[in-house]
């Protein structure tokens, strides 16, 4: 095969792309490359293929990409694709530009899955199995297909509503919960044509200043529960709550219509209207954005401001349980918020409470195996121990931190963990599901527990010191906690 190119044109120094082996899988990268750039070369060893490519005007060379000498003559790539069928021409040929261009940037086709470390010890840089790439790629199309569906199936549901939907909220709302109530009011009145009105229920306290903030600045109209308030609504929807009487006011066996949460749960409860459960989410306020990017639904400045706080608070700011998704919808979301309510609502000052009870958090932090337990006492603001949690994560030394307090109504736990090895939402539950509400996520954990369990004393903080040790033990016990002295640090 004659190595001049056609028509007599001259290489250049540098070529954008070189793609080695030019089968399926190869001509489908070239096809994509030349929506961008026709400065490609091709190397394959088969004669007629490579005169096939000339005959289209390609660039491209008849020689064998494990031969050390394939690059004489041809230009310096930027980008190599190695795309043979064969493992050892493959790996020579990464070899080969890696000696000749260290620089250059090489995507390497694996022939079999457990290959992967061996073009990695050559230089690749990214190692790609065709038929993990396809599998990929076939789930992310099943679960976008089952989204859609999901986003129309809601939208049919609410347009076919006439009355009032009341939208609970979970107790001490937050603004993920909040901002997903705000979107599914949005919906209903979008679906409806207006025909539908929309309440946002809630119960217990906004605490955090932050939360308040978000509710003031963003004006956001929510009511409070009650056997009146509900009895005024046609249709129930929960938003970041698993299902009635878990973390909300309502009770176990109320009629619920709508279901939308991002926890994972056991229930197998059916008779929802509409029930969508993804615990591989970060925010409930993600699969919010995702029903009303589907739907191509107007999401208004407010909304979407709140939508993208409720994302970012849930995940702590992008760092906690957060999926390729959050960071996609939160893309799609953020050139719709309002910056400046954003750093408002982010910049505001903590309450003399909430100071209070992260300095007794760490007066009484004691440290057991990598486990910090802090117990707080008696708080008013409940949210001011999550609060506690988040900074105490922060120590050195520390994988797990537990802490907890006691309200009027019950003793409340948070924790937040950094261990791989232990998912601690699932250890929250195991400990304290019995006498409790408990559950969460690998790095994040809650548990309530209500004081109607116990009454052998009237005092909140000898209660308090009377019941933890065996409530403790037990979570110790589940973690794999050795008992040994706790250091106070």
């Amino acid at each position: 095969m004659p190595e001049n190119l056609p028509n007599g044109s001259q290489l250049a120094s540098s070529v954008d792309y070189l793609i080695l082996g030019c089968g399926s899988i190869g001509y489908n990268v070239l096809y994509e490359l030349l929506k961008e750039t026709d400065d490609i070369i091709i190397i394959d060893q088969d004669e007629k293929k490579v005169q096939d490519l000339r005959d289209q005007k390609y660039e491209a060379f008849c020689r064998d990409i494990s031969d050390k000498d394939m690059l004489k003559d041809i230009p310096v790539p930027k980008v190599a694709f190695v795309l043979s069928s064969e493992q050892k021409a493959n790996l020579s040929a990464v070899r080969t530009i890696k000696e000749v261009n260290p620089a250059a940037y090489i995507i390497a086709r694996a022939v079999d899955s457990g290959g992967k470390d061996i073009y990695d010890a050559v230089g690749a840089d990214v190692v790609l199995h065709p038929q993990e790439v396809f599998a990929k790629k076939a789930v992310h199309h099943a679960r976008k297909l089952q989204s859609s569906r999901q986003a129309h199936k809601l939208f049919e549901l609410l347009a076919s509503w006439r009355g009032t939907l009341g939208i609970v909220t979970h107790t001490n709302p937050d603004p993920d919960t909040i901002s997903s109530a705000m979107a599914l009011c949005a919906l209903g009145k979008a679906a409806s044509k207006g025909n539908l009105e929309c309440r946002i229920l809630y119960d217990g306290k906004i605490g955090h200043q932050e939360n308040r903030a978000f509710v003031n600045l963003l004006d956001i109209r929510m009511d409070r529960i009650s056997p009146e308030a509900l009895g005024e609504c046609n249709y129930l929807a929960i938003v970041d709550s698993p299902g009635p009487g878990i973390n909300n006011a309502l009770a176990k066996d109320d009629r619920i219509n709508i279901v939308i949460d991002h926890h994972p749960n056991d229930d197998v409860k059916n008779g929802y209207d509409f029930l969508d459960r993804r615990p591989d989410m970060g925010a409930t306020a993600s699969m919010m954005t995702q029903y009303m990017q589907e739907l191509h639904v107007l999401v208004d400045k407010n909304v979407a401001t709140a939508l993208f706080y409720g994302i970012m608070a849930d995940t702590r700011g992008f760092r906690r349980n957060t999926s390729p998704l959050d960071l996609t919808l939160s893309a799609f979301l953020l050139p719709l918020t309002d910056n400046e309510l954003l750093a408002k609502i982010t910049s505001q000052s903590v309450s003399q409470e909430t100071l209070e009870v992260m300095g007794a958090a760490i007066r009484n932090r004691k440290i057991v195996s990598g486990y910090l337990f802090s117990n707080v006492g008696y708080v008013r603001n409940r949210d001011a121990i999550p609060q506690a949690a988040d900074m105490l994560i922060q120590l050195e030394g520390v994988n797990t931190a537990v802490v907890y307090g006691i309200t009027d109504q019950l003793i409340s736990f948070s924790s937040r963990n950094k261990d791989l090895r232990l998912n601690i939402g699932q250890a929250m539950e195991e400990a304290f599901g019995e006498i409790g509400e408990a559950g969460g996520h690998s790095g994040m954990g809650a548990a309530n527990i209500p004081l109607s369990v116990f009454t052998m004393a009237r005092n909140k903080d000898v209660l308090l010191d009377l019941i933890i040790d065996p409530i403790l033990h037990r979570f110790m016990e589940i973690v794999g906690v050795e008992e040994e002295e706790p250091n106070e640090v």
